[in-house]
């Protein structure tokens, strides 16, 4: 086991199965030393994770939950990708989308899952630029969407 999945464990979490593209498009693309993620929505077992709005529907605590799902799935889709995780330096952006019901304006508060849980496995490394967007809506319904940028070696 690897040294990030060891520390998923010890968090109490584990790597999903990665998910197959839903279009046309692949899950990771490397340019350089850098890796981008398409975006990961909160799926478990090929489930949609509680489709909604958040501020509506779905609750500011549940969306930053949601938010983790998406930030498993991405390393899962990394994983995959580069063969360990151990190979990220360091995460360079994380970008979140949230659904927002109107008026919701706390964005920032839902993608502090992704952040909380990168900081707490990847430590120093894990600290990271980020966006936090507002928007109508999400494929599939989705209260959240992520993707991640991170420097390997």
């Amino acid at each position: 086991m690897s040294r990030v999945e060891s520390r998923l464990a010890e968090l109490g979490l584990s790597l999903p199965a990665a998910a197959a593209p839903a279009g046309s498009y692949v899950p990771v693309v490397r340019a350089g030393s850098l890796a981008f993620t398409s975006g990961q929505l909160p799926m478990a077992g090929g489930v949609l994770q509680n489709p909604g709005k958040v501020g509506a529907e779905i609750s500011p605590e549940e969306g930053y939950r949601l938010a983790q799902t998406c930030t498993l799935n991405a390393l899962a889709a990394l994983k995959q990708a580069l063969g360990s995780l151990d190979r990220i330096v360091r995460v360079v952006k994380v970008v979140g989308f949230v659904s927002s019901a109107p008026g919701f304006q706390a964005q920032p508060k839902v993608i502090n899952g992704a952040s909380d849980l990168l900081v707490a496995v990847f430590g120093e490394a894990g600290q990271h630029a980020r966006s936090a967007v507002g928007v109508a809506e999400l494929p599939l319904g989705s209260a959240v969407e992520l993707e991640l940028i991170v420097e390997v070696e």
